[in-house]
């Protein structure tokens, strides 16, 4: 028995349907933004600069490439005009939102109670003293009015991640606190500023304005510095 023939402009209706949805199969995830996260597996998927011109452009900052540090923080990308030494071969840098909010990296030569806030007096300012102190996991948590800031050692190293309360909350910074760690060779290429471009760059140091005067940068603050 024959079957009976479909009528064309159903056919029509049924094989553009059919083809519409294949595409969006085949394409849909592809609509999606890489994140920065994709973006540096990506990077690393390329071989990394030699390890010599990477602790040639480190010491270019005046600091060493086992020094550098990273994070990552969702919303949150790298400065890398803030990129450079902290104290004498330390290293610091900043990572903002496009609202202009900021989380301070910092990896320097500190005494321990520099990091350990319950071990002794902990840094603050008449100005803005510390409020909360405390253990938090494997790094120490403060806090001052103003700012906050997780601390951790490594070796003769204090690393140091800190921002302003009204701009970054405690779970944010935590979590950012937390994901640091020691560049490798691609993070390190990706970080350091190329070659002939980093000489006696500092990193961008984050004060609070003062309430009267003419607004100029108070850099005594305590957690969030």
């Amino acid at each position: 028995m024959t079957s009976p023939t479909r009528p064309p402009r159903l056919r029509s209706v049924r094989t553009a349907l059919a083809l519409t949805l294949t595409l969006a199969a085949a394409t849909g995830c592809g609509t999606e933004v890489a994140s920065d996260a994709e973006a540096a597996r990506s990077a690393s998927a390329a071989p990394a600069p030699d390890r010599a011109e990477l602790e040639a452009r480190a010491r270019a900052v005046q600091t060493v490439a086992e020094h550098v540090w990273v994070t990552e923080a969702p919303g949150y990308t790298l400065a890398r005009q803030s990129v450079g030494v902290v104290g004498d071969d330390g290293f610091g840098s900043v990572y903002t939102t496009s609202e202009g909010g900021q989380i301070q990296l910092r990896v320097e030569r500190l005494p321990h109670a520099d990091a350990d806030c319950t071990d002794g007096p902990a840094a603050g300012s008449a100005q803005d003293p510390v409020v909360t102190c405390e253990r938090d996991g494997e790094q120490w948590y403060r806090a001052t009015e103003s700012g906050h800031a997780y601390a951790q050692e490594q070796g003769d190293l204090v690393v140091t991640v800190s921002g302003a309360r009204e701009e970054v909350d405690r779970a944010a910074l935590r979590a950012a606190a937390r994901a640091a760690h020691r560049a490798d060779d691609h993070e390190l290429d990706q970080v350091l500023p190329p070659a002939g471009e980093a000489a006696g760059r500092q990193p961008v140091e984050r004060g609070d304005l003062p309430a009267v005067g003419d607004g100029a940068p108070n850099n005594d603050v305590g957690a969030s510095g």
